[in-house]
Order: C-alpha cells, then structure tokens, then sequence
C-alpha cells in the first residue's frame, strides 16, 4: 500500500517525465516553453509588478515604481512592455493632458498570481529553514 507522500511523488515523476522525457540532450529544441515563459514571469521585478497590480487593481506609473522600491525608470517601463506583450497586464492610456496611463491585469494575469500566491505561501513558510542552512552552510 502507496502513502499519499509515495502518491504525491509518482506524480511529480510522471510530471516530470511529460516535460522532459521527449527530448533528445543531444539536439536540444531551439525553443523551451519552459525556460521561455518562465524568463518572463518570474524575474524579481515581474513578479512584484504583478503581484502589486493583484493587490490594487488599476495603478498608474509612478505608483507601481513606488511600490516596487528599488526599480528604475527604465527597468520598469521595460518590464511593463513585455508583460503587456505577454497578455499579463494590460495598458489603457488617456488622451488627457498630460496623458494618464493605468495598468491592470488580465484575466492571464490573474490565472497566474494564483499559482504565485501558492509558491509565495511556500516561501514563507520555509524562509526560516532557508535562512538556517545559510547560516548552517556561512552564508550568514
């Protein structure tokens, strides 16, 4: 009789398996979906972007930069583009004077910080125990 930790890791190996098992090391595929979508949705300032927007639905510029203490300008607006492009966010401007930009998510969006909320409720759960084997390991 299988566990449900023996469960849980059978199914994590089958998972696994669907994901990595077709491909050949030798001729790696010029485009991983993985890496690809990952690269995007899962850089520091990505992440906290669109975790802000979850928390406040519409928020302009200036207050996103603020909220995402330590991004710049440049960074920000770049970060912004791409995950318009990626169906993330999404930009509605004003044609006011000076001209008003809000970003919000999408439904996409949404779909995805639900599965970050998840990992984030890990991390945090486990951030004592990380911070102990660096301590451990004199990272710290």
């Amino acid at each position: 009789m299988e566990t449900v930790a023996e469960n849980q890791e059978v199914g994590t190996v089958k998972k696994l398996e669907k994901m990595f098992g077709h491909i050949d090391f030798r001729n790696p595929p010029e485009l991983c979906p993985v890496r690809d979508v990952m690269s995007v949705a899962s850089d520091q300032w990505s992440i906290l972007i669109i975790l802000w927007l979850a928390y406040f639905p519409v928020l302009r510029f200036n207050k996103l930069k603020k909220y995402v203490y330590g991004i710049s300008n440049k960074v920000l607006s770049q970060r912004l583009k791409v995950l318009e492009a990626d169906g993330y966010i999404s930009r509605t401007a004003y044609p006011e004077v000076p001209i008003r930009v809000e970003y919000s998510l999408t439904e996409f969006g949404q779909s995805y910080v639900e599965k970050l909320l998840e990992l984030t409720e890990w991390m945090q759960a486990n951030s004592p125990k990380v911070l102990a084997n660096r301590e451990k390991y004199g990272l710290f």
